[in-house]
């Protein structure tokens, strides 16, 4: 799996270029590169006229910036992409499942496919969810599954995002600043369209209503309101969509059901999209001190009377602990091997595995079980000894709160820097939609590319950037 060569998904890794790229490849050589430097400036002005900002926590002050974007755009070709759908297909299926199955039998468990204490000790385990069957069996209506390359038909999950996953709102921004500044490359290029996810969102989440539910169900986005990192894309989704957008003052219980507040008095919910965590959710059932959730909407909820997308509780999913018995949980509830390979994890509450990881602290990438946003990791070959003798305590003193994985060599695609065309390493989300109707995985996606020559770190929080995603038709 660790590759000393680089893949350039634009020229390969023997200098040729690739057959998606060809056709952009063309029609860039005969642009003149002082326009190109004037329509990276013009998509500066676009996304800050947008107001597309996120916030930097973990500073003096959380600050607000604009998430750079990168004219060039990631190529992918359509046999490439029904590949990895295939695989995505698969994995969202095995969570759905390990999600059912724990709160209810725990088959998975008895069969001894997993340690008991990897459930019943996590902290993103719900008891509360014991028990629960959610409207349409779903418990994961929106996934983001983090796809790493390291060659030509190398492909690594890198994590999973079952909890709230973000990001989408950049990947149709992306495509609407890159057709309004480019208009001709996409009759050139056979391009997929992504516009259609506000619309596919919507549906598939009035498909997952509760049975009380009218025959047009009431949708509405749960926000925490303008100082979240995320505002921007709630509101966003809420307008794409045509629904409203609410904090949890808007919204109370009324017999029996959720109800929101309009003009015309308090009209009930059939499905939430909550972006408020598990915790903040209900302060009746969860953290009492909560001023984000709504008082008694798990009790409504366990009683049949709203969806809650993506139902509490799925953030088990994202642990990075339970991650690497993905190819486990895959087989245990498919029959299949994955399609789609983990990245091989050493889980540190193991005395082994813990050992390797301190005598290859300088080789490998530690990243705590819970965490995300790129904070709290080490990446070991790039780390002075002063932050590896820290890093190293912290592992000695919690070793179950950290997995590590070897450095790979992601992937490059090349960013319009001011030298013209130079590598940099990215990653990708795509977004899946699941409902009693079925998956849709979404043609295209997030890629988030490291910035800095040379870095590993594509996270915004981190400084990295984002860029168009492309799937063509074959």
């Amino acid at each position: 799996m660790e590759r000393h060569e680089i893949f350039d998904e634009m020229w390969g890794t023997d200098g040729n270029l690739r057959l998606p790229y060809q056709k952009y490849h063309s029609w860039f050589s005969e642009e003149d590169t002082k326009k190109l430097r004037s329509k990276n400036r013009e998509a500066e002005e676009l996304f800050r006229l947008t107001g597309i900002t996120f916030n930097v926590y973990g500073r003096a002050e959380a600050e607000e910036r604009l998430i750079p974007f990168d004219i060039i755009p990631r190529i992918i070709s359509g046999s490439e992409w029904q590949r990895l759908t295939r695989g995505i297909e698969q994995r969202v299926t095995a969570i759905n499942a390990f999600l059912h199955d724990i709160y209810h039998k725990q088959e998975i468990v008895k069969a001894g496919r997993i340690p008991k204490e990897m459930i019943s000790k996590n902290e993103a385990f719900l008891p509360q969810m014991i028990g629960v069957q959610p409207p349409g069996g779903v418990y994961t209506h929106i996934v983001g599954i983090d796809l790493v390359r390291t060659g030509p038909g190398e492909f690594f999950v890198l994590e999973d995002n079952a909890r709230t996953p973000s990001g989408v709102s950049y990947m149709l921004e992306n495509r609407e600043t890159m057709l309004q500044m480019f208009p001709e490359l996409f009759s050139q290029n056979r391009v997929q369209p992504v516009q259609t996810y506000p619309t596919n969102l919507l549906r598939s989440l009035a498909a997952s209503a509760p049975s009380c539910a009218e025959d047009q169900p009431t949708v509405a986005v749960l926000t925490p309101g303008i100082y979240n990192s995320a505002y921007f894309e709630h509101a966003f989704l809420a307008d794409q969509m045509g629904v409203e957008l609410v904090e949890s003052h808007d919204l109370r219980v009324v017999d029996g059901r959720v109800a929101m507040r309009t003009t015309h008095g308090y009209k009930p919910i059939d499905v939430l999209y909550r972006r408020v965590d598990d915790d903040f959710l209900d302060p009746l059932n969860f953290n009492p001190e909560s001023q984000l959730g709504v008082p008694g909407i798990m009790d409504v909820y366990r009683a049949g009377g709203i969806t809650i997308a993506n139902a509490p509780g799925t953030g088990i999913a994202d642990d990075k602990a339970i991650y690497s018995y993905m190819p486990e949980i895959v087989e245990f509830y498919t029959g299949a091997k994955p399609l789609l390979q983990n990245v091989q994890t050493w889980r540190c509450s193991e005395p082994d595995a813990l050992a390797y990881v301190l005598d290859h602290l300088d080789e490998v990438v530690v990243k705590e079980v819970h965490g995300s946003g790129g904070y709290g990791m080490l990446i070991g070959p790039t780390s002075s000894k002063k932050e590896l003798a820290a890093f190293r305590k912290k592992l000695n003193a919690n070793p179950g709160n950290y997995i590590a994985q070897p450095t790979l060599s992601l992937s490059t695609v090349p960013i319009f820097a001011k030298s013209g065309l130079s590598p940099r390493h990215v990653d990708l989300r795509p977004f899946v939609l699941v409902s009693p109707d079925g998956i849709k995985v979404t043609p295209g996606g997030l890629t988030r590319v490291a910035l800095k020559q040379g870095s590993l770190v594509v996270n915004s929080s981190q400084g990295g950037g984002t860029k168009d995603t492309w799937v063509l038709e074959d």
